[in-house]
């Protein structure tokens, strides 16, 4: 089946009118509502609800993509899925098509700010010979131990990730110019741009690579402002190959550069260079920024980063304890990863300060110290568990996505993973078991029993799968301590 089309020859399928408009977004909603019950929520968010419904006729669905390379990862990473929901929802006859959008949008489900008319800058030297730049030493700013191979990929970085890569390796020659990367505090930001400058650097991709954060930025302005030296200034920032400028929300309320600024993305851009931004929040909702700012943000790509789940927190942990060549229990691991949710920061300050404890007073690592450092960072180590505790822990053991259980999804391992997960929850929880049951995709209570008996059948007949829910108890116990 034809499911894909290359984007240079989908301009050749006709839109339709507006009544076909209608009936694409219906199947495409339709499309989505079963999407959503197949994939976890980051992936549906990041890689489908962005997707927008153009046209349907003649047996097509036209949908509409921000980017060949947002058309490219989906033919790559999820078109068995998309094929089989296009299946159940449009049948076996129906193709689905896609077009790229030309202008170009975010990738996040936001609606851009009208972009102005572009602006012509002026004297534009291409080879930069004649540029007097600022005497100062140039040094890129790069942490060289920020690289990609130390970055750990999981699903709530997987787009920034990916474009990240893609400048890094072919630096303003894509369409993620600017590129701007936001999440909250501790995810990984800086990690992930300053990868970019040390990539592009070690491979040549860029000869001039400088890496800032907007306060210094704003700093060395006034600077040259004082000194009057402000046209040295700007030739400095503008002779980058490779311009990358974190937390851009300290730009809110300094008009004077947020003009110098602006004035400095033009050129850059306008030479082809790549452009790398970092924020706590997407452009729109920076308010102190003047809209022009904000529409050159928002006019290549914008990706988020999500707090790691625990299956990346515990990956976080092994990945660290592999750099400082030590070997840490993985129920000492699993219980941080657990107990520290909320970014990766507070993850690797966890276990800097139990190393640190385990070699001030000469003791191996242990479940001790670890509990001490938690509470040290967190506070009250977490107690009580829910549903949702069960239901995480029950699906990351037999590797199935969340909502799997939820869902009305057959499959022999989904079966098994959901009928441990409702024992454990009447085993373990006080939840009554209509509640039980509305917690995995609204089931009735006689479901919930059917599970009970089965998992207690096979627990007598069999030591495998007792094996199993004891592994999983064990695992459940790691959230109380």
């Amino acid at each position: 089946m034809e499911q894909f089309t290359e984007p240079n020859k989908i301009n050749e399928v006709v839109e339709s009118p507006s009544v076909v408009e209608n009936e694409a977004k219906e199947l495409w909603a339709r499309c989505l509502a079963l999407l959503s019950t197949k994939l976890s929520s980051q992936t549906f968010k990041s890689w489908f609800e962005p997707i927008k419904p153009v046209s349907y006729s003649s047996n097509q669905l036209i949908l509409q993509v921000p980017s060949n390379f947002f058309h490219e990862w989906i033919e790559d990473q999820y078109s068995s899925i998309l094929d089989e929901v296009k299946n159940e929802v449009l049948g076996v006859d129906c193709a689905i098509k896609f077009k790229v959008n030309s202008d170009g949008f975010d990738i996040i489900t936001e609606s851009n700010v009208k972009t102005e008319p572009e602006i012509k800058v002026q004297n534009i030297s291409p080879n930069r010979d004649d540029i007097k730049i600022l005497s100062k030493p140039y040094k890129p700013g790069l942490n060289d131990k920020n690289t990609f191979e130390n970055f750990v990929n999981g699903e709530s970085n997987q787009l920034a990730r990916a474009a990240a890569y893609a400048v890094a390796n072919n630096p303003g020659g894509t369409q993620f110019n600017p590129l701007v990367i936001y999440g909250d505090v501790g995810l990984g930001k800086t990690h992930l741009i300053q990868a970019i400058g040390n990539h592009a650097l070690k491979t040549g991709k860029a000869k001039r690579v400088i890496y800032v954060t907007s306060e210094i930025f704003t700093l060395e302005f006034v600077d040259a402002i004082q000194k009057d030296k402000v046209n040295e200034f700007s030739n400095f920032y503008r002779s980058m190959d490779i311009l990358i400028v974190d937390d851009i929300q300290f730009f809110e309320g300094k008009d004077k550069t947020q003009d110098n600024f602006f004035h400095t993305f033009n050129t850059l851009y306008q030479l082809g260079k790549q452009i790398v931004l970092s924020s706590d929040k997407p452009p729109k909702e920076l308010k102190g920024l003047n809209e022009r700012l904000i529409s050159r943000f928002q006019s290549g790509l914008t990706a988020d980063i999500q707090p790691p789940d625990l299956e990346m927190r515990v990956a976080i942990l092994k990945k660290k304890s592999q750099q400082y060549k030590l070997e840490i229990p993985q129920d000492i691991i699993e219980f941080i990863a657990v107990n520290v949710t909320s970014n990766i920061r507070q993850l690797e300050g966890c276990l800097h300060s139990l190393i640190a404890i385990s070699s001030l007073k000469n003791l191996p690592i242990s479940m001790e110290i670890a509990k001490e450092v938690v509470r040290q960072v967190v506070g009250e180590i977490k107690t009580h568990i829910t549903i949702e505790d069960i239901q995480r822990i029950v699906c990351q053991y037999f590797d199935i996505p969340e909502n799997y259980i939820r869902a009305k999804n057959r499959k022999q391992e989904v079966v098994i993973a959901r009928q441990y997960a409702m024992y454990l929850c009447k085993e373990i929880t006080n939840s009554s078991l209509k509640t039980i049951g509305l917690h995995f995709g609204g089931r009735d209570h006689s479901t919930v029993i059917h599970a009970i008996q089965t998992i207690e059948d096979l627990v007598k007949s069999d030591q495998k799968y007792a094996d199993i829910l004891q592994t999983l108890r064990n695992k459940i116990k790691l959230v109380a301590k």
